[in-house]
């Protein structure tokens, strides 16, 4: 099994600040079949197992119309990741500065997985196509597109 804490040759670290610039509300948690890091997917697949996403009582009636969606976009606190590496050492690859990975290690372990909508029931999304362990804290839901959002470009107010 893989020490996750560990750094690997290459890897740099930084200490975190001690301010904090931002309060994060979790509106429920993910449910999943990976208890660890190692039986996570480096990325989900929407034919994937069947997960369930448990909104808390109080935002569930913020899931009205959800059903009309296909696909929608899941974001989620990557709550046993570290949070200190400029670096990092994939498996099997070269040095890279870690905005340029897509690894759960960074300075705000915000992960950003887009599913495949199966069913509502009493608060519960069923999905497929996700890559988190089991008990995530859940952030937030987005339809990947609704009838609000717009495809053309709208011209800033700012300039030509």
């Amino acid at each position: 099994m893989m020490d996750w804490q560990a750094t690997r040759p290459g890897e740099t670290e930084a200490p975190l600040p001690e301010r904090s610039d931002a309060h994060l509300v979790f509106i429920g948690r993910i449910r999943t079949p990976f208890a660890t890091r190692d039986q996570c997917p480096r990325r989900g697949s929407q034919d994937g197992p069947l997960c369930r996403i448990e909104l808390d009582p109080a935002f569930r009636p913020a899931l009205l119309g959800i059903e009309a969606f296909d696909e929608l976009d899941i974001l989620y606190w990557m709550h046993e990741a570290r949070r200190d590496l400029l670096t990092q050492t994939p498996r099997g690859g070269s040095v890279s500065g870690t905005f340029a990975l897509r690894s759960p290690v960074r300075p705000n372990p915000i992960a950003l997985s887009r599913v495949k909508l199966e069913g509502v029931e009493d608060g519960v999304l069923l999905v497929r196509g996700l890559d988190c362990l089991d008990g995530t804290p859940l952030v937030d839901i987005k339809p990947w597109r609704c009838p609000h959002s717009s495809a053309r470009v709208e011209k800033s107010h700012a300039g030509p």
